[in-house]
């Protein structure tokens, strides 16, 4: 089996703020050293590409020594968490940014599916930009039209084959262009995380066409995504990224297991400030932890994994029918959990409160918690959207499907089992 693609040392920076050398003569050698291949004069040694902390240069290398080969024939999943670096890979090997240092040697003409609307020109039809793309990749006018058809059915669109693609909807975008990659002769597919915008059916009817192209026509297929699943049915290797460096690069499975570790290992702890006011109310949160059952700490939960959220909290005043509660809003600001204490008399002190959750019944998304600390005679504490924590599509190795309940819009089905501590 041939190679397919080979990645040599590949780095790629990107310079923060203003992108002049200063003077026109730096900026001259700069270009002289870009066209003669050799490294950037000016570019100096930067830092890794760490979203959460400050950095102290204005050079980000968003990939870093990367070195991998790729077999024809082999489907391949690049994963990692949102800016590790998959999107910057895809678009060096696609040929559409350059890298800073290194070299990448392949065989085969290269389709990609990168952005919705890549490649495509709004103002030509869809049946237009298909012969566009087929030239692009020097393909022959007969050989277009003998593919046109299988391109069309698979896409779906027919009715609006002959209509400006400015006027298509991003899910026709995505359709037409996956069809066009896919059907197009090319021996290489890069596909990164579009599909999503597609709907459930058409994402199952490409990732049946990537294996078929890959197992069926010996093809080599890249595929980025957040969908573990689609990663898992898909490819049978896989390259970790994380912060620009590859981490691993071997069996999908394996991958897939330290991916989930690296985001157990996302530390997800809330510190809230003391209220002003804090001789004169009752009580108050000060802390909020999103936790495995072990106490591990989280800001990525895996589907499967059974959590919980930790507020401590002070009672300053012997206070009746407290009650303290938490709210759970989705991305687009949809309530969809609230669950509360029952009333209790506390005495002053500190108390720590646990909100359980066992079965994991939400649905893939980005979520907000809401805090609030009342008893019948007054609201003491109310604190929004004090923290937030994401339910990604990485499997949990211990998950039992048949205890998965959902709903389409992510509702909690089972409620959360709360207790108060004494601490």
């Amino acid at each position: 089996m041939s190679v397919a693609i080979k990645v040599e040392n590949l780095s790629k920076a990107y310079h923060l703020g203003q992108i002049g050398t200063g003077t026109i003569s730096n900026d001259l050698a700069r270009w002289y050293a870009n066209i003669r291949g050799t490294e950037d004069p000016f570019l100096k040694v930067g830092e890794t590409n760490v979203r959460d902390s400050i950095g102290t240069s204005n050079i980000v290398w968003s990939l870093k020594d990367i070195n991998f080969e790729i077999q024809q024939g082999e489907a391949v999943g690049i994963i990692g968490r949102n800016g590790a670096g998959k999107s910057t890979l895809l678009k060096i090997l696609s040929k559409i940014t350059a890298p800073t240092t290194g070299k990448i040697s392949g065989r085969g003409r290269i389709a990609s599916l990168l952005e919705v609307g890549t490649g495509f020109h709004p103002e030509l039809s869809g049946r237009e930009n298909i012969f566009l793309n087929g030239a692009i990749l020097g393909m022959r006018k007969k050989e277009i039209q003998h593919k046109l058809q299988e391109i069309i059915d698979f896409s779906g669109i027919e009715r609006y084959i002959d209509t400006p693609v400015k006027r298509y909807s991003s899910g026709m975008y995505v359709r037409l262009a996956f069809a066009v990659a896919a059907y197009l002769e090319s021996e290489i597919l890069i596909v990164d995380e579009v599909l999503a915008v597609g709907d459930a059916e058409f994402q199952k009817k490409c990732l049946g066409k990537m294996n078929e192209v890959s197992k069926g026509e010996g093809r080599t297929v890249l595929f980025v995504s957040h969908n573990m699943s689609a990663i898992q049915k898909l490819c049978k290797k896989a390259i970790l990224l994380e912060n620009g460096h590859i981490t691993f690069n071997g069996q999908t499975d394996k991958a897939i297991e330290k991916y989930i570790k690296i985001t157990k290992a996302s530390k997800s702890i809330y510190e809230i400030p003391i209220p002003l006011t804090i001789d004169e109310i009752h009580a108050y949160a000060h802390q909020l932890r999103i936790e495995d059952l072990n106490g591990e700490l989280l800001k990525e939960i895996p589907v499967g994994l059974p959590w919980q959220i930790v507020v401590e909290f002070i009672v300053n005043k012997p206070t009746s029918h407290f009650i303290i509660a938490i709210g759970i809003n989705n991305s687009l600001e949809t309530n969809v959990r609230t669950s509360w204490s029952e009333e209790q008399y506390m005495q002053a002190g500190r108390y720590t409160a646990i909100f359980q959750q066992n079965d994991l019944i939400l649905a893939t998304d980005t979520y907000y918690v809401t805090v609030g600390l009342s008893s019948y005679e007054r609201s003491i504490q109310y604190l929004e959207n004090i923290a937030t924590f994401t339910v990604s599509d990485a499997l949990y190795s211990g998950l039992d499907k048949t205890i998965i309940r959902t709903t389409g819009t992510g509702i909690i089905l089972n409620p959360m089992r709360i207790k108060i501590l004494r601490n």
